[in-house]
């Protein structure tokens, strides 16, 4: 790893030396205190046994000058949980480097690269600190201006895995263009494809997890999977539609807790429509069988090649948050809708519904939402509103034999300004359940003097136990402070959390019960 700081240390000193270029960054630490709370469950790991302490930091730097730029970022974890909750990790290296150079209509990159074809159900490389997924695709990445309006890229490497590199390789690319369609009307048009291959090591892996299967379950694996997408995004006026469908050839895939042989496909799309006072957005999403991966072989968050758009929305309240659908690449049905109507300057409403089920129409998800907010009174701001919803436990959440959870919130916030600065906001919400850990009461008040300062505390009470609280009711408490100067961000926290599924962009991962001090630096320069 050395020799990558050394080469990217001469080539920016050998670079500014013909010209001055500019050079930025970020920062980003992160610090555990693990307290023992064995009421809670948060206990029973070496994190609260041994450790006590853990955490992780990245620091990233970006030169650019004339067309070049070259990225480095160094990652560090110590007795960090974020690839394991229960277990400690601790590696240091180059997280990731690239080198990009543009040349008239054509840009190389070679290093770690970021990047996307379509909505990123054929191929996504991306990264999401919070759930530890980075898998940065190691190896070159061209793309070059065809004409004013066409495009065109090609990549190919292997997928990264914390400090390593998953073997098999992946190449792909696509071609995007613009077309006018007159005044009003206008299309962004693209197509993509994409190859994997494993390598032997894993081909092993494989035709050894076959064997080990009955005899009528057996079949002759493919090195090589293909996967093929056309999308579109066309707007008219006030319409927007955007539409995508992708299909993979036949390979070995997990399904129903053993290996498979077959296709798949996956179809996606929204149509929207928006002018002064009202809006309203469909969204639908077809998945079979689309589990795009490095390998048969990774599981759960790993070996990740793609994202799955989500149709549920993601909730920012604490308790509808508890149940937030991930994304099924093996069988999922999903439509949602959402309608905003704003008959004036002070109040708007909003409702959506979400229809999610198997191919088998099993029930996965249901939310009806409403929401109102109220901006008429001086200084004031009213928001309220109801959720209705169904959870599929038992798939979501992988707890066989539990039963579907059904949930009634109705939620209130306020807030109100003393001033240009000073401002206090208060949330309430209950969850009426029978399932799980059965009925929570959720309170926070959050204290703001802008632009530096802001403090909260809330609490989440299990008031009436489900069959999961085995411990009986307990309270939850955060007490949170930020302070922020400039491009500088310090949090600091008490934390007390209960067990579940933690989601971001649909992408979600189970945290056990977590108890203790939480403290947060962000940074840009």
């Amino acid at each position: 790893m050395k020799k990558y700081i050394v080469l990217f240390a001469l080539t920016a000193i050998s670079v500014s030396g013909l010209a001055q270029g500019t050079l930025s960054g970020d920062l980003m630490m992160n610090a555990n205190f693990f307290r023992r709370d064995s009421t809670i469950n948060a206990d029973g790991n070496p994190l609260y046994d041994n450790y006590l302490s853990g955490g992780e930091a990245w620091l990233g730097m970006r030169y650019y000058n004339k067309g070049f730029t070259a990225t480095l970022r160094t990652d560090a974890f110590h007795n960090s949980n974020l690839l394991n909750p229960v277990q400690a990790f601790s590696g240091f290296g180059i997280g990731a480097w690239s080198l990009s150079k543009e040349y008239h209509d054509l840009t190389v990159t070679a290093g770690y690269i970021y990047d996307q074809i379509g909505s990123g159900i054929l191929f996504r490389a991306y990264e999401d600190r919070g759930l530890l997924i980075d898998n940065a695709l190691v190896g070159v990445h061209l793309k070059y201006k065809i004409g004013e309006n066409l495009y065109a890229k090609a990549f190919a490497g292997q997928q990264k895995f914390l400090f390593e590199r998953y073997l098999p390789i992946i190449k792909g690319g696509n071609v995007e263009g613009e077309v006018n369609l007159g005044d009003k009307a206008h299309m962004t048009p693209g197509v993509g494809i994409l190859n994997r291959t494993l390598d032997q090591a894993s081909m092993d892996q494989v035709v050894s997890t076959i064997n080990s299967q009955p005899m009528e379950t057996r079949f002759v694996p493919k090195y090589n999977m293909y996967a093929f997408t056309a999308y579109n995004t066309l707007t008219w006026g006030d319409f927007s539609w955007y539409m995508e469908g992708a299909y993979k050839t036949e390979e070995a895939f997990v399904k129903d807790n053993r290996l498979q042989f077959g296709d798949g496909n996956a179809q996606y799309t929204t149509l929207g429509y928006a002018r002064k006072g009202f809006a309203i957005n469909l969204t639908g999403k077809r998945t079979e069988d689309f589990v795009m991966r490095t390998s048969p072989n990774q599981v759960l968050l790993r070996g990740m090649m793609n994202w799955q758009p989500i149709v549920a929305r993601l909730r920012p309240q604490r308790l509808m948050a508890r149940y937030t659908p991930a994304s099924q690449d093996i069988s999922e049905m999903a439509l949602g809708g959402d309608v905003l109507v704003a008959p004036n300057d002070d109040l708007s409403l909003t409702f959506n519904y979400t229809h999610i089920n198997t191919l088998e129409e099993k029930l996965l998800y249901r939310e009806a939402y409403a929401e109102a907010e109220y901006r008429g009174l001086k200084d004031i701001i009213l928001q309220g509103g109801v959720q209705l919803m169904q959870y599929n436990q038992e798939i979501y959440q992988v707890k066989p034999g539990v039963p579907i959870v059904k949930s009634f919130i109705p939620f209130a916030e306020v807030t109100y300004r003393f001033d240009s600065k000073h401002s206090i906001r208060t949330q309430w919400e209950y969850q009426q359940t029978k399932e799980d850990f059965g009925s929570w009461i959720f309170g926070l008040v959050e204290f703001n003097i802008a632009p530096k300062w802001s403090f909260a505390v809330s609490d989440m009470y299990n008031i009436d136990p489900g069959p999961a609280a085995t411990n009986g009711g307990h309270h939850y408490y955060n007490v949170f402070t930020a302070f922020t100067k400039g491009p500088h961000r310090f949090t600091a926290s008490y934390v007390k959390q209960v067990e579940g599924i933690n989601c971001t962009g649909g992408v979600c991962r189970y945290e056990p019960a977590f108890s203790g001090v939480r403290l947060g630096i962000t940074s840009s320069f």
